[in-house]
Parts: C-alpha cells; structure tokens; sequence
C-alpha cells in the first residue's frame, strides 16, 4: 500500500540563525513520504543559500518560494493553497520536530477527512530545556493546544477555511476554535513529544496575551469585563517589564 503523503510547511525571514536544525529536523525523519514547502518572505540574510546548502539532503519533493508577504500567518496560508499531502504539519524555522514526529502523526491518523494530530511540545529558552507541554482539546476554550505539534488534513482547511490575517500572533488560536467549535473536526492526541519550541517569538508576547484574550471574548467564552482586565493588565506588565529593562 502506497504511504500517506504528509506536506510539512516551513515560513522563513531572515532566518539564518536557526533555520539548520529545523532542516536537519526534517532530513532526520524516520518516515518517507515527505512534500516540504518552504515559503520565504524575501530573506536578506543567508537564509536562502543555507537552505541551497541543505537541498541534496532535503526531500526530493521540495518547493521553495521567496516572496514578500504580509506575515508568518500569510507564509502558512501560502503553504497550505500549494500542499498536496492528506496531513499538513508545520515548523517554523526556529523549531524542529522529533525523529519519528511525521511517523507518529502518520501511525495516530484515524482516517478522518477532517482531523487535527497534536502532541506534546518541549520549549527552549536559549539552549535550556524549561518545560513540557500539553494542553487537552477538551479546554480549548481556555487554552490553546500546541500549534507547532499539529497536523492537519487538507480537508479540514479547504471546509473550514485557514488562517485569519487580522490577528498577528493568535490567528492558530482562532484557527483551532473553529475547527473544534464546527463540532466536525476530530482531534487525535498523541503523548509524545513532537515538536521543540524556542521562546521569545510573537507568540509569546504580551501582543499574544491580549489577542488570545480577544479571540476568548469573541466567542463569549470571557466576558467583555474580564476581556479589559487581562488587557489592562497585559500593558501594565509590558510597561513595567520595559521600565525595568530601561533602569535595571
């Protein structure tokens, strides 16, 4: 029987720091049957060469586009209009995937036209291992699941639609609420470790806070009341955290 095909997406700018071991990451796989698209936003750094550097290693069934966009969340929509595989993964080029992250996915597929595969994530600071991650789908409506862990199938973004452009750091959340909230997505955890994440990023910020508070509120899952608190609050960390930055 002829294997699944899985499309991993990698959205790049000016990544040159990190984006080998996301690379690596993908070379290393236990599994086969790999289409990598990698959507640049136009690096002026040795992004690009780093990866011409990696192609003889990479899966034969690569596709590269260097192109301006309008964000990371735009690179991934870009990646999902030109995938061809029945799951779609993606890592960002500052993480990289386990070994065997593809044939875990592959393994706990059920089948199901519509499906998210997520697992558990380890996050960096620097080089230092700081935790383990794992969020149940059954509270999304107060915590994301681990984004970088998903695989999706092409079926559920082509009914369910892809990522919104509005939001710049919490978009996968929204995403992710409404798969869950169609009541037509199945989502298959997996307890392994899947994806390796750095901290830092947008994500992660204070931005992230509010728009996750946002999204919550949207759908009624927090009230406006609590909504201006969290909000409120979020800026007061950031002008405080920047105050001590300036005067530490």
């Amino acid at each position: 029987m002829q294997e699944l095909l899985v499309s991993v997406i990698t959205p790049c700018y000016n990544s040159e720091k990190t984006i080998e071991k996301t690379l690596s990451s993908i070379e290393n796989q236990t599994y086969s049957n790999i289409e990598y698209i990698i959507i640049d936003g136009g690096s002026s750094d040795r992004t690009l060469s780093l990866i011409e550097q990696h192609r003889d290693r990479l899966p034969k069934n690569l596709r590269i586009i260097s192109e301006r966009d309008k964000g990371i969340y735009d690179a991934m929509n870009k990646g999902i209009h030109m995938a061809n595989g029945s799951l779609i993964g993606i890592v960002n080029s500052d993480d990289w995937y386990e070994h065997d992250t593809i044939e875990q996915a592959v393994t706990h597929y059920q089948g199901n036209s519509y499906e998210v595969l997520y697992g558990m994530q380890r996050n960096y600071l620097g080089d230092k291992e700081k935790a383990i991650l794992f969020f149940h789908h059954d509270f999304l409506s107060e915590q994301m699941i681990t984004h970088p862990t998903c695989f999706v199938t092409k079926g559920a973004y082509q009914a369910l639609g892809l990522f919104d452009l509005s939001y710049r750091s919490a978009a996968d959340y929204d995403l992710m609420l409404r798969f869950w909230r169609s009541q037509k997505v199945v989502f298959t955890p997996i307890l392994r470790v899947l994806s390796n994440f750095r901290l830092g990023g947008m994500s992660s910020s204070q931005k992230g806070v509010r728009e996750n508070a946002a999204i919550r509120c949207r759908y009624r899952y927090i009230s406006k009341k609590r909504y201006y608190f969290v909000v409120a609050k979020s800026y007061l960390y950031e002008w405080l955290h920047k105050r001590t930055v300036h005067t530490g």
